[in-house]
This record gives C-alpha cells, sequence and structure tokens, in this order.
C-alpha cells in the first residue's frame, strides 16, 4: 500500500513543472498522508490545482477501517473490472509529488521507512482517479485514489508495491480528454529501477502529525521504536 509520499517544491515551481495555475491554498507537503486535502490536477480541469481529500475526508474516516478507505486502486483491478476501467476514462488525475515512502520490514513488529526520489531530484506525478461524494448535510466533497503496480527491482527491496509514476509525456495522455481506454491502460506500468534511488529516512514519518522538512533527511535507518538497524 502507499500511503505517504512528499510534495515540497514551491508554488512557482509546481506551476512551471506541470503548467497550471497555483492557488493560495498550496503548501508544501513533507508527509502527505490519507485523509488530508492534497493537490490534484484533474483532466477535466487540467489548468489548475485543485485540492482533494486523499482516500476519503476526515469526517467519514472516523467511520472506517483502513481497508474501506479507497486510498489506492491496483492496476490488477483496473485491468479485471469494467466499472474500474470506466472510472479512469471518466475521473483522472494526476498527483504532482517528488517522492513517496515505503516501509521496509525489519523484524516481526519493526518497520525502517524509506523514501523514494528521481534520480533527478525533478518532480513527476503520480496517475490517479477521483470521486466526488455527498456527506448526511448534503456538502459535496471529493477524494483521490493513487493507482499502484507491482514494485520495479529498487522498490522491491522494500516493499511490494509502487506507485504509477508519469514523466511529463505520459501526464499530456493521462490528461488528454481525447486518450483512448488503450492509451491510458497503457501507462499503467512500473517506473524502471534506474530512474529512482532511495535512502532512509526518520522514523518520525510515521506520526501522521509530523509536517517539517527534517523529515526527507537521510537518517541512519532506524525502526519506528528508533533502534538503529544494519539495514541500508
Amino acid at each position: 500500500m502507499i500511503d505517504r509520499y512528499s510534495i515540497t517544491a514551491s508554488a512557482s515551481t509546481l506551476s512551471d513543472r506541470f503548467g497550471v495555475d497555483v492557488p493560495e491554498f498550496y503548501k508544501p507537503r513533507y508527509n502527505a498522508t490519507t485523509t488530508q486535502l492534497l493537490p490534484v490536477i484533474t483532466h477535466t480541469a487540467p489548468q489548475g490545482i485543485s485540492n482533494f481529500y486523499w482516500g476519503t475526508s476526515p469526517a467519514w474516516a472516523k467511520n472506517k477501517t483502513l481497508s474501506e478507505k479507497i486510498i489506492n486502486v491496483r492496476t490488477e483491478t483496473i485491468l479485471e473490472k469494467a466499472a474500474q476501467q470506466k472510472s479512469i476514462i471518466k475521473n483522472r488525475c494526476i498527483v504532482p509529488a517528488d517522492s513517496f515512502y515505503g516501509w521496509k520490514r525489519a523484524g516481526k513488529k519493526s518497520f525502517i521507512p524509506f523514501r523514494f526520489v528521481a534520480r533527478d531530484s525533478g518532480l513527476f506525478s503520480f496517475a490517479g482517479t477521483w470521486d466526488e461524494y455527498e456527506d448526511t448535510e448534503g456538502n459535496q466533497f471529493h477524494t483521490f485514489s493513487v493507482i499502484t503496480v507491482q514494485a520495479n527491482s529498487l522498490v522491491a527491496s522494500v516493499q511490494d508495491r509502487m506507485p504509477v509514476i508519469l514523466d511529463p509525456k505520459e501526464e499530456a495522455v493521462w490528461l488528454n480528454k481525447e486518450s483512448t481506454e488503450a492509451d491510458l491502460l497503457g501507462l499503467l506500468k512500473p517506473l524502471e529501477a534506474e530512474y529512482l534511488n532511495h535512502y532512509s529516512v526518520s522514523p518520525r514519518i510515521s506520526d501522521n502529525a509530523a509536517d517539517v522538512p527534517s523529515l526527507i533527511i537521510p537518517t541512519p535507518p532506524a525502526d519506528q521504536f528508533g533502534n538503529l538497524t544494519l539495514f541500508d
């Protein structure tokens, strides 16, 4: 499961990279996680940044288990189910990012957090889908999910899933209203390992409330209890 990433770029850098208007509500996130309002770019409004909840809204999350929150959509599910294929035709988005996090098992109950970044340290995006819901009071809110694939060889050294990562040309296809189903499904593949780097980070990344620049600094491998390990 992918449930943490970062988007630490300035508003101007984000605007230049994705060619969008960036609203005042945008702020860098060092520990973007589920139920937060986070920036996405939809194929129905590709000229600007929208703010959608990842997976579900905080109010709904209180009444749902983690498995019930729509955080990730597996490519295998999209390929197998016609309803999921229709969803990527109707409601597509990209999720701007500059890293994602994964946890490597170090023992029965201990895990070490790693940060995966582009080898050139640049921005990229995740392929995603979005949806619209109405709460019991009639208020509408929007959510998004990150599409995941089997991990490439680098990510597989830590965990078995990774997000579908798009480059600028692939983003244009994903956001193009004229793209065919075949065009879109052809993008759902793992990024080659040679384009990524990774390093261990502070176990404080596991704290949903933590969101400070020091979280992305390389840190000696330690599990969530702060115990140093021999992993690298």
